[in-house]
């Protein structure tokens, strides 16, 4: 089975939830009026496309709608479904443009973030590309034994302490080691927890300022990964993140756990980070680059072809 086939079977939960809805609120109505407007608003909210994105489709669609002259509501339908792959923007890959580029990887326990470096790992290696892994999460327990677990099956190298150590010098010896092994993409697994932001800051920008001082031309990503059956929680948790870091790219985990896939459309809007990765299930190849035309065909499809 392709990515795209395994795209519309994960987010078959979100197209069924959200989707036929909406497609069966515009067959019901025979007239665009108010009350159309206001069961939409509400399929929108409750599919975790949040509040502030829903006023905006909302407004774009009403818009289109007196700007086109549309009176059947199966064209405001396709009006709104035109709006919404507009609003999702088109996807961006990492910038890889050196050799070795750097991408570091933030997210909280329990979201998947050490599973999608090694899967994150293993499409760069499919690629053709050298990878080394970096294991500067040392303060959470086990984590450097499972990042080794992942290194071992993806058949990357690892650079790793004992637990405890300074992140900043695991960082140091794997830009060394990158360097000296020509490797074309350093990740980095660093710390997540936003309990104490000031300790995430102070050490993000020790390991930002060894790299800074080593590969000063070097390319860089800052990834945050979160689970998308946290739904707004996530987005709260992004905007977070985004305050105590500069994140370049967010990965959106177990998107086939959710029939909230709205989230994608709240993101973008709220924060204005590109999706670059989508995972839909466990499998080392269920995680791939985030490709906006085939988000939006994987739900809109079959609707469209009505």
């Amino acid at each position: 089975m392709g990515f795209f086939e395994k795209l519309k079977a994960g987010l078959q939960k979100t197209k069924e939830a959200v989707f036929k809805q909406v497609t069966s609120l515009f067959s019901r109505y025979t007239v665009i009026d108010d009350d159309l407007y206001e069961e939409l608003e509400e399929i929108l909210i409750t599919s975790d496309v949040g509040v502030n994105t829903t006023e905006e489709i909302l407004e774009r669609l009403q818009d289109t709608v007196k700007k086109e002259k549309i009176t059947e509501p199966e064209e405001a339908r396709r009006a709104l479904m035109r709006i919404l792959a507009d609003m999702i923007g088109e996807g961006e890959p990492l910038d890889l443009s050196t050799t070795p580029s750097v991408v570091l990887v933030i997210g909280v326990n329990g979201v998947g973030k050490t599973t999608s470096i090694a899967k994150i790992a293993n499409l760069l290696k499919n690629e053709g590309k050298t990878v080394l892994l970096a294991a500067a999460d040392t303060f959470r327990a086990a984590a450097i034994d499972q990042i080794a677990v992942w290194a071992d099956r993806v058949g990357v190298d690892l650079i790793r302490h004992e637990e405890g150590s300074d992140p900043a010098s695991v960082v140091f010896d794997a830009v060394n080691a990158a360097k000296s092994r020509h490797a074309d993409v350093l990740i980095v697994d660093t710390a997540g927890r936003l309990h104490n932001k000031k300790n995430l800051m102070d050490e993000l920008a020790k390991i930002n300022r060894v790299i800074l001082r080593e590969l000063p031309d070097a390319a860089r990503e800052t990834l945050l990964i979160l689970d998308a059956t946290t739904g707004q929680n996530a987005v709260i948790q992004a905007s977070e993140f985004k305050n105590a870091a500069d994140i370049t790219g967010l990965v959106l985990t177990k998107l086939d756990g959710t029939a909230k896939g709205g989230i994608v459309f709240s993101i973008k809007k709220e924060l204005d980070i590109p999706v670059k990765y989508i995972g839909v299930g466990e499998k080392m190849d269920d995680l791939q680059p985030f490709v906006a035309e085939d988000f939006v065909r994987a739900i809109f499809e079959e609707e469209e072809s009505s």
